[in-house]
């Protein structure tokens, strides 16, 4: 774990693979086996071998035409693959600025730094189409150690995320989610607006009007 490279072979392998799978989002067998042009037979092999290791678990039930299907989720080590340290950080920063600050200027502050990573791209998007920023603006939030997909219901569009790099600090400080929103709005080009699930087991959702 302490050496970057045995990490960067991990995520280049079919496990590390998986891996980055199911950061987006609980996946069956069958799924990942087509994501990975994979027989399911080989996938869950490497399943098998990921919950030894306590990287993946199972996590529910999917209905199926047949018969339902078992889902899978990262596991309790896998965590610890992903970058982190941003979350502490962020959430000491916030703690002692929101004792100084009223919160309406802290929103505006957290707000203002996305718009200052954004500035980082702005240039690179220039004559690019709405889908080709939004999938520039997924690229952004992988770097910056997060995993994010983009999905369309009843016409709404949906940017979702796991893994939140600053997940720590919006559990007691929501305004920490203005960042990534103000981020989005930048770099898409349209209004997001932030609907995020914070707490134990937190869910970034953003809607792109």
């Amino acid at each position: 774990m302490k050496h970057i490279g045995w990490r960067e072979r991990l995520f280049k392998s079919t496990r590390g693979k998986i891996l980055d799978l199911l950061r987006t989002r609980d996946r069956t067998v069958n799924e990942l086996a087509e994501e990975l042009h994979l027989t399911d037979n080989a996938v869950r092999a490497h399943l098998a071998s990921l919950e030894r290791d306590r990287l993946v678990a199972q996590s529910g039930i999917k209905p199926g035409i047949r018969k339902p299907h078992v889902t899978y989720a990262l596991g309790t080590e896998a965590e610890q693959l992903f970058p982190k340290a941003y979350g502490r950080l962020v959430s000491l920063l916030m703690t002692i600025f929101s004792r100084q600050v009223k919160r309406r200027n802290l929103r505006a502050g957290m707000r203002a730094a996305g718009r200052t990573i954004a500035q980082e791209h702005l240039r690179a998007l220039k004559g690019k189409s709405r889908q080709q920023r939004i999938d520039a603006a997924l690229e952004i939030l992988k770097e910056l150690g997060g995993a994010a997909t983009f999905h369309e219901e009843d016409g709404k569009h949906f940017i979702y995320g796991n893994g939140c790099p600053i997940a720590a600090a919006t559990a007691n400080h929501p305004e920490a989610c203005m960042l990534a929103e103000s981020l989005l709005t930048e770099v898409i080009g349209s209004p997001v607006k932030e609907h995020c699930i914070r707490g134990p087991a937190p869910f970034c959702r953003f809607e792109v009007k």
